[in-house]
């Protein structure tokens, strides 16, 4: 290989590796308008049809429970009060077909006194590629309680690469 091919083949990986990054950001912060907006099938596209949204309180599994739980009651009587699902942009790895987002969100409500927190939560976002594009294989949240398990999820996102 020479010299100008090595460098036009480094470049086109760096650029792939921008390009990936940026479209996984993109998909991290689609997520917050999705739910808060109660568009429950843009919601569900972000996860590959059988994928996993495991929350400390419960598992959804596939589309259907994702849809279910934007249109739930619960869900909708937040919207209706005004609420946001804000998220930082995190930390991503981009590995080949795979990539692993690692940050925090928080959930904002509004109530009759202003706004407030309702929750701070850490997330482990495991991706694929798939036709080109990305989507959530699994996302796992938990609770920023003190509780070892959240600040264990943090760590394995900025520790060595592991899937």
């Amino acid at each position: 290989m020479t010299d100008t091919a090595a460098l036009v083949a480094q470049l086109a990986a760096r650029v792939q590796h921008l390009e990936d990054t940026l479209a996984v950001t993109e998909l991290l912060t689609a997520y917050g308008p999705a739910v808060d907006s109660g568009s429950a099938e843009a919601a569900a596209r972000l996860w590959i049809e059988d994928g996993v949204y495991d929350v400390d309180t419960g598992i959804m599994r596939g589309h259907a429970e994702i849809l279910a739980m934007v249109r739930s009651a619960p869900h909708q009587r937040l919207i209706r009060a005004g609420c946001a699902h804000i998220l930082e942009p995190g930390h991503i790895r981009i590995d080949g077909e795979t990539a692993v987002a690692t940050n925090k969100s928080q959930l904002i409500a509004g109530g009759p006194d202003g706004f407030r927190v309702l929750r701070i939560t850490a997330n482990r976002w495991e991706l694929v590629r798939v036709d080109g594009g990305w989507k959530v294989a699994r996302r796992t949240s938990r609770l920023l309680d003190g509780r070892a398990e959240a600040r264990d999820l943090l760590a394995r996102g900025v520790g060595p690469a592991q899937w």
